[in-house]
């Protein structure tokens, strides 16, 4: 927490000029801190030439590091199907533990889910930790939540990771704050420290204009949610095998917070971009949600997805799930043709891993003309319907 110590406040205002968050206001001739706006940061700390600011800092639990060992992870599952990511973190995952010269392994939860186990191994997990319950059929983030904090007390990893899907985010932090680790979330980069054996968790900040390196060096384990799109799974291995450790739920459900209801699907044809090799994305240059029927006309012959910036979700032209960029998601097509997209930094963090970009913009001085592969400097309302032309004819 942070204090003023009052028979030492002068109200020079020095402090106040040193918070970025408007976080202190001058009362009396007194400085006064709003704990609600303050993140701690020290600004104020440094500034005051009369010392009279200061951070208290509570006591921490000293953790014994070498009792815990092996890089989990969280293998998300929906009615029986692993999400694609799971097998990048296993991929990465093993690297992170031959590093580490532990093991890498698996955390399934559901029902009726051992015939994934097998698949696993396939793609590199040594030893798959599977909890196996009706209750479990369902996703609800308290249940989850429990359920892993019931593993991480009785094994003790160094490393938990898991995708940066709503499952992840949703559950994972409850995990981290009940188990006092730190967590990291959208990392797009993991690895060791050789000095410290810490693990490093890059991930995008300040809107994108920096790359932050994070550590956990005092906690364990060390959590992260990854995006996925960034990093390569392993070769396939059908020979390869592994041990499996059913373990039962413990817990109290009177206790519960949240109860599945239902699963509600998004209608309409516009398929999951995530994983989709063809991706047509329209921006702010679209002016309005009728015109992005061009680009589901033109994605559904190339048999691709369409995409959106960040401005035409925000003016409802499209639905949240199609959004890329750094606050929607990561993706990685064969082909990404950006349509009316100026290309601003966010937007570039989520679609820079393509294999091939396309711009179409009128605007010869737009940002993504940058990062283009091909550029078309023209009227997107006259260069979509040649190319849908051109492929209906074809």
């Amino acid at each position: 927490m942070i204090e003023v110590i009052r028979e030492r406040c002068v109200g020079c205002g020095k402090c106040l000029k040193a918070c970025a968050y408007g976080a202190i206001t001058i009362t009396d001739k007194v400085a006064e801190i709003n704990a609600d706006k303050c993140v701690l940061c020290g600004a104020c700390v440094s500034a005051c030439p009369f010392e009279a600011i200061f951070i208290r800092k509570s006591s921490q639990t000293i953790v014994n590091k070498d009792e815990y060992k092996n890089v989990w992870v969280f293998a998300e599952q929906q009615d029986c199907c692993v999400a694609p990511v799971v097998y990048e973190l296993l991929g990465k995952g093993k690297e992170l533990a031959e590093d580490r010269e532990s093991k890498v392994i698996a955390i399934l939860f559901g029902h009726e889910v051992s015939s994934l186990v097998e698949n696993l191994y396939h793609h590199g997990a040594d030893e798959v930790i599977m909890i196996d319950d009706v209750l479990m059929k369902d996703f609800t983030d308290d249940l989850y939540a429990e359920a892993m904090q019931q593993l991480v007390k009785k094994y003790k990893p160094e490393i938990i990771l898991a995708g940066a899907t709503n499952t992840g985010r949703s559950f994972l932090p409850r995990v981290a704050t009940a188990m006092n680790a730190g967590l990291t979330a959208d990392c797009t980069g993991l690895s060791i420290d050789p000095n410290s054996a810490n693990l490093i968790q890059t991930r995008p900040a300040f809107g994108g204009n920096i790359m932050a390196r994070i550590e956990t060096p005092n906690h364990r384990p060390q959590m992260a949610t990854v995006r996925y799109k960034v990093m390569n799974p392993l070769p396939l291995d059908t020979s390869k095998k592994g041990v499996l450790r059913a373990e039962k739920l413990e817990m109290d459900v009177t206790k519960r917070l949240t109860h599945f209801i239902k699963k509600v699907k998004e209608e309409g044809t516009l398929a999951n971009i995530v994983d989709a090799n063809i991706i047509v994305a329209g921006g702010r240059g679209m002016k309005n949600a009728e015109n992005f029927k061009l680009l589901e006309e033109l994605a559904g012959l190339l048999g691709g997805a369409v995409g959106a910036s960040r401005a035409a979700v925000d003016n409802e032209w499209v639905s949240y799930p199609h959004q890329v960029g750094q606050t929607g998601k990561t993706v990685k097509p064969n082909i990404y043709i950006a349509v009316g997209i100026s290309g601003a930094i966010q937007h570039l963090a989520g679609m820079s891993s393509a294999d091939y970009v396309i711009a179409i913009n009128k605007d010869t001085d737009a940002p993504i003309f940058k990062v283009a592969d091909l550029g078309i400097v023209g009227d997107l309302f006259e260069i979509i319907p040649l190319m849908i032309k051109k492929l209906k004819a074809e």
